[in-house]
């Protein structure tokens, strides 16, 4: 592996996921602390708003932010472009969700939804100034400065969301934290990373990255639609508080995912990128990002679908317990996403942009009919055959790389199956602890303690791959942190 693929990715994965640890860390204490000031019925009328918010948000966050990214000689002519078209078409787009909340909220019976819609689609043109400083950062791996921008933003956004809620303005605390959250988010980022806009324009070189940054925008929009499109139907069909339910299933596992996952999506393909041309390096870094995510992340999801009863019931109180069953499928669901992360970025970085669309179109197909085959039956059906999907989902993905990197779904497969027979031995043992009968407090603690000495104990007992490496990885940066100081 060359040196740009190997000690200064790992530099930067560890700054990324320092960001999302901190960021996420922060975010669910506040959601502690929310979630048993507020009743989930304020969550599902919140979580109604920001489902059209996020689908238009993938019109910020995908297609001309990977086209920079991707692009060999991106210049200023190129970021300036694209930083006036998003900036633009945002402006565009918060009008569009400005004068489209009133029938929103006729279609929801809510009046309360349209100035919550107008208010929350602030984040779209914040969105639009922010992505091409993000794009920047990522295309010249300074991973670092996301650490201090995401971190600021999110602690001060905390003091104001629980600020809120004490003094209560209910439904508002949430959505004036996400605000806040952006807004100092995106100041931070203006103010350390050093490049700005030109006064330049060429139509030229939109189309010329739209060619390939469109087929992502697509593809991410359908992505974001199909996940998104389950908490509309279910904000319709069934209550708020069932889709309160969901959501917070959602939210523990999704979060926890999210730390790895937005780790090797921001970092593994602007460095696939530099690499396209070697296709065995990027088959390498294809390899070990998997066995890596998937070692991290499987006894942390099987652990939290483990401890589930007594962590629901002690953290956010009996009132919440509906959520247990949808947490434990998420973690599931979440399982295999660091895999199709990386399968997707090598499709990527190899310029198949076109190829990474028609993957969505085939997966989509397959989710959108199991979803309208279930949306009647019940919540609790619909998610279980969003775990199915998932699965299946993996398969496609997965399928290019058999000819692209010569990596198959079953080498794949073989590749984490010692991980993953690892940490499903001790969720099971972990699990067995709540038959004892303790306390919620006591059970967890057991089950935690336990969890861990289990899984390191038997990561050095069979001598597993992936322990070593990321043992070997961090004293690597541990030692380097301290020769800079």
């Amino acid at each position: 592996m060359s040196k740009t693929s190997s000690g200064s990715v790992f530099t930067n994965m560890i700054w990324r996921y320092l960001e999302r640890l901190g960021a996420q860390g922060v975010s669910f204490l506040v959601s502690l602390v929310l979630a048993r000031l507020l009743d989930p019925t304020v969550y599902g009328t919140v979580a109604l708003v920001t489902v059209f918010n996020t689908i238009l948000q993938v019109f910020v966050d995908s297609g001309f932010g990977n086209a920079l990214i991707q692009k060999k000689d991106a210049d200023d002519l190129d970021f300036s472009t694209v930083f006036f078209f998003n900036v633009a078409a945002c402006s565009v787009l918060y009008l569009v969700m400005f004068f489209a909340a009133p029938f929103i909220a006729a279609f929801y019976e809510n009046e309360q939804l349209t100035p919550l819609v107008r208010v929350v689609s602030l984040t779209l043109v914040i969105s639009g100034v922010k992505n091409v400083q993000q794009a920047y950062v990522s295309r010249h791996l300074q991973f670092k400065k996301f650490f201090f921008a995401t971190l600021g933003g999110t602690l001060g956004a905390a003091v104001l969301g629980i600020w809120m809620a004490f003094r209560g303005y209910g439904v508002w605390a949430l959505v004036a934290q996400n605000l806040f959250n952006q807004t100092v988010d995106t100041l931070i980022l203006w103010i350390t990373v050093k490049w700005r806009p030109k006064w330049m324009f060429s139509f030229k070189r939109l189309k010329a990255l739209f060619s390939y940054g469109w087929k992502l925008l697509v593809s991410s929009l359908l992505n974001t639609t199909y996940t998104k499109i389950r908490q509309l139907i279910i904000g319709k069909v069934y209550t708020e508080a069932d889709l309160a339910f969901y959501n917070k299933g959602d939210y523990f596992p999704h979060n926890m995912t999210t730390n790895i996952n937005t780790t090797i999506d921001s970092v593994l393909f602007p460095v696939m990128a530099k690499e396209q041309d070697d296709r065995e390096n990027v088959k390498a870094m294809v390899r070990r990002a998997i066995k890596t995510s998937t070692y991290i992340l499987a006894p942390v999801l099987l652990g939290l679908a483990a401890v589930a009863t007594p962590l629901v019931r002690l953290l956010l109180t009996e009132k919440w317990m509906g959520c247990v069953f949808y947490l434990r499928i998420f973690c599931m669901v979440y399982l295999l996403y660091p895999l199709q992360t990386a399968n997707l970025n090598a499709i990527k970085a190899m310029g198949r942009s076109d190829l990474f669309l028609k993957l969505e179109i085939m997966k989509k197909a397959v989710g959108l009919t199991a979803m309208l085959a279930t949306i009647f039956i019940s919540v609790e059906v619909m998610t279980i055959s969003f775990l199915v999907t998932t699965v299946i989902s993996f398969l496609i993905n997965s399928f290019p790389n058999r000819k692209l990197l010569k990596y198959t779904a079953r080498e794949q497969i073989l590749d984490i199956l010692p991980n993953l027979a690892l940490a499903g031995g001790m969720a099971l043992v972990c699990f067995a602890v709540q038959f004892i009968g303790l306390s919620d407090i006591l059970t967890l603690a057991i089950q935690v303690l336990l969890g861990v000495g289990l899984y390191v104990g038997g990561s050095i007992l069979f001598k597993l791959d992936s322990f070593h490496y990321v043992l070997n990885l961090l004293k690597r940066f541990l030692k380097k942190r301290k020769k800079v100081q």
